[in-house]
């Protein structure tokens, strides 16, 4: 399996409910380093797992729906404890409908599987990945 990685960021703000979340119930901030990896199980004609631009610039645009807002404040999220896992998991799903719907080009047809990492600080991280 072949597999490259794109990475960006996203600054965001939200609470959560529940006791278990101690004082991050409170609203409070993070910064997101968010890795997207793609997979194929053969390179494409031109060697390629997916076209580098193209996935970063898919990439940006999915963050930029939640870069620099309160996602207590976000209505698909509402009611919602949005935290790493949960918003990994809604990265992959706007990055796998990108790529059906064609946003990669030729080279995302052939992604088989997608993991998606965001990275809340350099001892805290938390994944989704699955095929597409």
């Amino acid at each position: 399996m072949f597999g490259l990685t794109v990475r960006d960021h996203m600054m965001i703000a939200h609470s959560f409910n529940g006791e278990i979340f101690g004082p991050a119930q409170k609203l409070h901030g993070a910064t997101y380093v968010v890795d997207v990896t793609f997979e194929r199980h053969q390179l494409d004609k031109d060697d390629l797992i997916v076209d580098i631009g193209l996935a970063s610039g898919v990439l940006k645009e999915i963050l930029g729906e939640f870069n620099m807002q309160n996602l207590d404040e976000h209505p698909e999220l509402s009611g919602r404890n949005t935290t790493t896992e949960f918003m990994a998991r809604i990265v992959f799903d706007r990055m796998a409908a990108a790529i059906h719907g064609g946003k990669l080009g030729e080279t995302g047809k052939g992604i088989v599987s997608l993991k998606v990492t965001l990275s809340e600080s350099h001892i805290a991280w938390a994944s989704y990945h699955a095929g597409i």
